[in-house]
């Protein structure tokens, strides 16, 4: 039966069919829906952990315990996550280990563009790279296999368009897998340093025979066409120079580490000129001048940012032969904005009227570093919002602190952010930092987490009480806050900034997107109380405009949170019943 499938739900399907059993991942676009199509196959235990390395860590010690295991996670997920996989590669796998990374040429989702191949390279581990959904369950499920084989984890990477588009797959049956026999073996699962330095020359020599398996396994293909023009391409890549040069010869590669030498240079040898069109960094393209190839690539492809066809087309075809009409037509284009009704909305209207620095974090409130609330002043990484305060702190001293705080969701916490309390607590801090509770992970599509007290499957579990662990780390000043009652927030963060030791505030709204969230009716404006002092559109909620002199409410947007209504001083803003979209 064949289906058409997200490139990550192929990915999940090829996890299912090829027998494995425990999965544990942290959600990153773009590589979230994968372990959310996982949690629906009862044959497979899935779980969302507090954050990647947590999770590649129940991965490895599934495969150990010799269990078909996976992960998914995005690029800066990998980062997260490098410690166990750097070692994994010495220990190897028992049951098959896989690593799914998805990639985000172009920042779509991310703080940063990082091509994940590197760490293939750096920790020695072997990679494959599907360039369609099809290609995206069968390396998936050619990745067991070659954990299994090869006694390796595998890294399957993907990026945002494979795993965000669709395509046909073909689907099989579940391939049922006994667990791995497991017996006590220190020399290969312990890692110190006298067991590391004889796996290390096993994962040298491991190297030498996946090099053998990458020419003769068929995983990497030639396809001789036009002997004129010769590409070798990837992924996402390899698609769009399919389309912009249909009738080139093409190396396809699909183990992007290790490389295959021989077939690179037997591919060359048919070629009148060798172009190399990779997304990022040119790994293949250094690849293969150091064995001596004279090829066209980032000379005329740009480092950043994620290619097209269109792109191809332009950079390429003034000189390359191809047959691609470049698209003039160019979409409008859609500014991210905090949704209607979300609760960081009146916490940053808050910290504005008291006009304080910011330390910020990854997830849907760092929408607020843009205007009209300007309310962020940095973003590091997960967790950095705390640890970030308490380095503007220890650097300018304590009465400069009095105007920092540190701000981080609730998924964030659990996933980096425990560390930094402590911090603050052991070094002698006196940080003020914030947890905005939303009672979920917004960001990347309301996954459970530990603070909201539920499993990935949606199973009551405990839940973290984020004001008793402060308590148990050792702070004193804990307070508990609602964003929308905004001068009792601003009250409270006056109150905190000015103490002379460490305090968190926890801001706890549910986010307006829950299905359990019921606001009633929407907002409608009295123009004549109106004095357009225009406090209400410093808010920055997208169903507020001001059209022709007039603040209007877009009725089809608003979802009736009242926030406008506690900010508006001259009694414009009323809530209404009679609205004409219902909610």
């Amino acid at each position: 039966m064949k289906k058409l499938m997200l490139g990550n739900d192929a990915v999940a399907r090829g996890v299912y069919e090829a027998g494995a059993t425990v999965v544990s991942s942290y959600p990153g676009t773009p590589s979230t829906e994968i372990t959310e199509s996982l949690s629906k196959y009862d044959e497979i235990y899935s779980e969302w952990a507090p954050n990647e390395k947590v999770a590649l860590e129940v991965a490895a010690g599934a495969s150990i315990a010799g269990a078909r295991a996976f992960s998914a996670m995005k690029h800066v997920g990998l980062n997260v996550a490098a410690d166990p996989l750097f070692t994994m590669s010495y220990i190897g796998s028992n049951g098959g280990l896989v690593i799914a990374v998805a990639d985000d040429p172009g920042m779509h989702s991310s703080q940063n563009e990082q091509d994940s191949r590197h760490y293939a390279i750096a920790s020695k581990t072997v990679m494959l790279e599907p360039a369609d959904s099809q290609e995206a369950k069968d390396y998936t499920i050619k990745a067991f296999d070659i954990s299994e084989e090869f006694d390796t984890p595998v890294l399957v990477r993907l990026s945002t368009r494979i795993s965000h588009s669709q395509s046909l797959v073909e689907l099989q049956e579940r391939r049922e897998v006994e667990l791995k026999e497991y017996t006590c073996n220190p020399s290969k699962n312990v890692m110190m340093p006298a067991m590391g330095r004889r796996r290390h020359v096993f994962v040298e020599e491991r190297i030498l025979k996946l090099k053998k398996y990458a020419e003769e396994s068929g995983i990497n293909e030639i396809e001789l066409k036009d002997r004129s023009i010769g590409i070798i391409s990837s992924g996402i890549a390899y698609q769009y120079a399919k389309e912009v040069f249909p009738d080139a010869s093409f190396l396809k590669i699909g183990m992007p580490y290790p490389l295959p030498d021989k077939m690179i240079l037997d591919f060359a040898g048919h070629v009148h000129k060798l172009i190399v069109i990779e997304e990022l960094d040119p790994i293949i393209e250094e690849h293969c001048k150091a064995l001596g190839l004279k090829v066209t690539g980032k000379n005329k492809l740009p480092l950043c940012g994620e290619y097209s066809a269109d792109l191809l087309g332009h950079n390429l075809l003034g000189t390359e032969k191809g047959t691609y009409s470049l698209n003039e037509d160019i979409l409008p284009v859609r500014p991210p904005v905090m949704c209607a009704g979300c609760p960081h909305r009146g916490f940053y209207h808050a910290v504005n009227r008291l006009k304080l620095i910011v330390t910020g974090d990854i997830g849907c409130y760092t929408l607020g570093a843009l205007p009209p609330l300007n309310a962020l002043d940095t973003c590091i990484c997960m967790g950095a919002g705390f640890t970030a305060a308490h380095g503007f702190n220890k650097a300018r001293g304590s009465e400069f602190s009095k105007k920092v705080i540190g701000v981080m969701g609730d998924s964030t916490f659990t996933h980096s952010g425990i560390t930094g309390l402590v911090d603050i607590i052991y070094n002698k801090g006196i940080s003020t930092v914030v947890v905005l509770d939303n009672s979920i992970t917004g960001m990347t599509g309301h996954q459970n987490n530990p603070v909201n007290g539920f499993t990935i499957k949606g199973e009551k579990t405990k839940q973290v009480d984020i004001e008793k662990l402060a308590y148990a780390i050792g702070f004193e000043r804990v307070r508990i806050v609602d964003p929308f009652d905004v001068d009792n927030t601003v009250k409270v963060l006056r109150e905190e900034t000015k103490a002379d030791e460490p305090s968190l505030i926890i801001v706890q709204r549910p986010c307006a997107l829950l299905k359990s969230v019921k606001y009633n009716g929407c907002t409608a404006v009295d123009q004549e109380k109106c004095r357009r002092c225009m406090m209400c559109m410093k808010i920055g909620c997208p169903a507020i405009s001001d059209i022709d002199g007039r603040i209007t409410i877009d009725e089809t947007i608003c979802v009736g949170c009242g926030l406008c209504t506690r900010v508006c001083k001259f009694g414009a803003m009323a809530l209404k019943e009679d609205c004409k979209v219902e909610y």
